[in-house]
């Protein structure tokens, strides 16, 4: 199964030239005094003071916030018109004065959805030849999430500033007009909160991490 892959990714790509990761992770309280010196160095590393509402707060006075690029197919576009929203695209981003990061992370797919439909179809039939189907493939499903051979690429942007009392409106309006720019070609974008902020810095940080719906 090949993910879909969003065009946005090729025109940032063109225009960022590479991909930037932008290492975050929760850092660790220390328990008892018996962390170790390797625990001690991982947790100065680790620059994230607080995650609240539409912000991560770094603890070297920075606001960092992050958009969601939703992906598009461009199995959907003509070759003329996948040229167009390129170069559409590209004008809009050539304004950016600011820098801005784009990371590119892999989670697994979520399956639930899918599971859950099998499962409400597997309790509704008396046919037992249907029943032993609709086990057999949310086994198989079960076992390629699992494995992690099924996967999807997210794309996010992250706009920072200099912290200072008062600036979270100023940085929420520079991602509005960001999304302005991706929705000008149709490519719909959000501003992720605190929970997506935490499983972002998760898929980032930690490569065992396993994407879970609260």
């Amino acid at each position: 199964m090949n993910p879909v892959l969003p065009i946005v990714m090729i025109v940032l790509c063109a225009i960022a030239g590479a991909v930037a990761f932008f290492f975050l992770k929760r850092p660790i309280q220390a328990k008892n005094n018996q962390i170790s010196e390797k625990q001690k160095t991982a947790q100065e590393f680790v620059n994230v003071k607080d995650i609240h509402d539409n912000f991560l707060y770094t603890r070297d006075g920075q606001i960092i916030a992050y958009i969601k690029i939703h992906p598009i197919s461009i199995d959907l576009f003509s070759d003329s018109e996948k040229e167009q929203i390129s170069k559409v695209l590209t004008a809009e981003l050539s304004s950016v004065q600011k820098p801005f990061k784009f990371l590119a992370v892999s989670r697994p797919v979520d399956i639930t959805p899918l599971v859950n439909e099998y499962q409400s179809l597997l309790s509704e039939t008396t046919d037992q030849k249907q029943k032993e189907l609709l086990r057999n493939e949310i086994m198989e499903i079960s076992n390629f999430a699992t494995s992690g051979e099924v996967i999807e690429r997210q794309f996010y942007i992250m706009l920072w500033n200099k912290y200072r009392e008062g600036i979270e409106p100023e940085l929420l309006k520079e991602c509005k007009e960001f999304i302005q720019k991706f929705e000008s070609v149709n490519i719909r974008c959000d501003i992720i909160k605190e929970q997506e902020i935490v499983r972002l810095c998760n898929l980032i940080n930690n490569p065992a991490y396993v994407y879970l719906d609260a």
